[in-house]
Parts: C-alpha cells; structure tokens; sequence
C-alpha cells in the first residue's frame, strides 16, 4: 500500500493516522436524493470560467508569433514530403503495371 492510498483511506475514515485499521464506523453514504448535487447557473458557469480563464498562461506576441511560424513550417514541410511520396507511388505504381 502506498502513501497515496494511505491518505486517501485516512479521509475516508477507513484508516487512522498511525496506520491501524479505524475502529470507527465510516459514514453512510446519503442517499441519492441528498446527494444529487443542483446545477449551476449560467451566471455562475460564466465567472468560474473567467475566473478559470484569469489562471491561464497566455503567451506574449514574440512567442505567439514563434509558435505560428514553427506551425506553419512544420506543416510546409509535411506536405511536401507527403506530396513527393505520392507522386513518387503513383509513378511507381503505373510503371509496375503499365503494358
């Protein structure tokens, strides 16, 4: 058993700290009635996602316009090898078989 699953039977209640088993009874879970969570408002979804947005890392214009340029490279490239090696099949291909 790990540590991980340690702490986690130690908040359920399955485990005490020193590692014994729990003597106690764990809690029963509600029934699904109490338990259904309500949904959220739309107001609500919309500032957790601003407040969401506000964590994110956005990059600067300098790195922005580095991402797009490796992109665009990168795609240049690959379709130009997957272009060469159709041509390059197709030309195989109608030499095998060609009368």
């Amino acid at each position: 058993m790990n540590r991980e699953t340690k702490r986690l039977m130690q908040r359920q209640g399955q485990m005490e700290a020193d590692g014994s088993p729990s003597t106690r009874r764990a809690a029963q879970p509600a029934p699904v009635a109490t338990r259904r969570r309500r949904r959220t408002s739309p107001a609500q979804f919309v500032r957790e996602v601003r407040d969401e947005l506000r964590q994110v890392a956005w990059p600067n214009r300098s790195e922005m316009v580095n991402y797009t340029a490796v992109v665009i490279t990168t795609l240049v490239l690959m379709v130009s090898l997957i272009f060469v090696l159709n041509l390059g099949f197709g030309k195989a291909v109608l030499f095998m078989f060609h009368k």
